[in-house]
């Protein structure tokens, strides 16, 4: 699309957004099913895209994309009359007589960017939240999944107008043309890098932003654990959609004293789960593109290879990889792997491991697998991260009870259920003063006996 069109398409939503059509709660809700009803007539086009563009199972893809886009649509549709509602708050006896109210109001024309590595998920939740707060809407999604980007056009050209929400397809040029426009709010799925444009193009309009990141997201393994148990929920979390997941996973880091018996069970957990070769299993994915391919096996390091590191460049898939005896200063703990390489590190004592991960840049996601309540409490207090679980991984996600988000590095912002409604939404604050009385202690000239009250109330 050229920037000619990108803009009339802005300028329609722009016009659409101040008729005030989408501050009607019905009419959002109506949006909502709508889509709703359409993402279920085109389940069968998604899985083939998905199974074409990341090699997903129908399996895989309903539980990981359609299933929890599902959930976060019929949280909405139940749920958004009562979060659109104004939302009384106590008022200070000062401003006797008055009442006090929060009135949550849509933030405009905002854009949405996803990525390709959940591309259904990662670009209807968010939408979902920009819908139900009473917006309109250009969506980006990524050029690095082509067949789902192009379900995903057509599910919204037939659901709704482009000056309600609209599709931008194509790559770097057209991510440009967009982020050189003025939006009411940018909402960033992806890498850290495209993160840091996003937002210093965001500046030059003061434009809000959420992103969504990643990082290396470590999962801790305390010699208290239930290793088999570990081993089983690390090589789901990790190898599902073939690693490249933003909260998957990222490395292991275990107390040496247990380290070859959950290598052991880790090995183990790949052979059963994947019957014994994960690249003759169809239902094991593959690497989004040949630069990514490149990339990730590139960050194999022969020597300390324990498991697997078989590559099938025709098929662009990575065998699951364990990577013994790795240290910081190794290329695969340089960068997020995103892909399915378990490079191992261990650690002493609890505030060693505390002391490292909190040395390195705040992760999207930690996890802790130890039966011992303190050694939980001190990860999960003592480190700084976006979110994560107790005794499994990349689960937290999966709800519209929680918010999603990052820190620090890993992003900024957070989304699903009410966080993402109220995400979307300028939340005006608002004081509604009465007018059959009028304290008069605030009014010039100040009087003795008026400082004394407003000392007595504000003490």
């Amino acid at each position: 699309m050229d920037k000619s069109e990108i803009i009339r398409i802005r300028n329609l939503q722009r016009e659409f957004f101040n008729t005030g059509t989408t501050l009607d709660i019905n009419y959002r809700i109506s949006a909502l099913k709508t889509l709703k009803s359409a993402i279920k007539s085109h389940e069968a086009d998604i899985f083939e895209a998905l199974h074409k563009d990341l090699g997903k199972s129908a399996e895989e893809s309903y539980m990981t994309e359609i299933g929890m886009t599902y959930d976060e649509l019929n949280y909405m549709i139940k749920n958004t009359a009562a979060l659109a509602k104004d939302r009384r708050v106590p008022t200070p006896i000062v401003q006797f007589a008055a009442k006090s109210y929060v009135k949550p109001s849509p933030r405009g024309t905002v854009l949405i960017m996803s990525p390709w590595n959940y591309p259904v998920l990662l670009t209807f939740d968010p939408l979902i939240d920009a819908i139900a707060a009473g917006n309109t809407a250009m969506v980006k999604p990524s050029a690095y999944s082509p067949a789902t980007s192009e379900v995903i056009g057509q599910i919204i050209r037939e659901c709704f107008p482009e000056k309600y929400v609209g599709v931008v397809t194509g790559g770097r040029a057209e991510n440009q043309y967009l982020l050189d426009e003025q939006f009411d709010m940018i909402f960033f799925t992806g890498s850290k890098a495209v993160g840091k444009l996003v937002m210093n193009k965001a500046s030059e309009h003061l434009t809000p932003v959420i992103l969504e990141l990643g990082g290396k997201s470590p999962c801790v393994v305390d010699r208290s654990a239930n290793i088999r148990l570990a081993a089983r929920r690390i090589v789901f979390g990790k190898l599902i959609n073939c690693g490249q997941t933003c909260v998957a996973p990222d490395y292991i880091y275990c107390d040496k004293e247990i380290k070859d018996e959950l290598i052991e069970a880790l090995k183990e957990e790949i052979e059963r789960q994947y019957s014994g070769s994960a690249l003759t299993n169809e239902a094991y994915g593959k690497i989004i593109s040949q630069k990514h391919y490149d990339r990730v096996s590139g960050l194999i390091d022969a020597d300390k290879v324990v498991y697997g590191g078989h590559l099938s460049p025709e098929t662009l898939q990575i065998e699951p990889t364990i990577m013994d005896n790795v240290t910081w200063d190794d290329a695969v703990m340089g960068e997020e792997i995103f892909g399915p390489i378990m490079p191992v590190i261990t650690y002493d004592t609890v505030d060693e491991a505390i002391q490292v991960i909190n040395e390195h840049e705040h992760p999207l996601a930690l996890y802790v697998y130890a039966e011992d309540k303190w050694v939980q409490d001190a990860f999960t207090t003592e480190c700084l991260f976006g979110g994560g679980c107790i005794n499994d991984c990349i689960i937290h996600l999966a709800t519209t009870k929680m918010a999603f988000g990052g820190v620090g590095d890993s992003g900024m912002g957070a989304y699903h259920g009410k966080t993402g409604f109220d995400s979307f939404s300028h939340l005006k604050s608002i004081v509604d003063k009465k007018t059959w009385m009028d304290m008069p202690i605030r009014y010039q000239p100040y009087k003795k006996i008026y400082n004394k009250i407003v000392r007595i109330v504000m003490k």
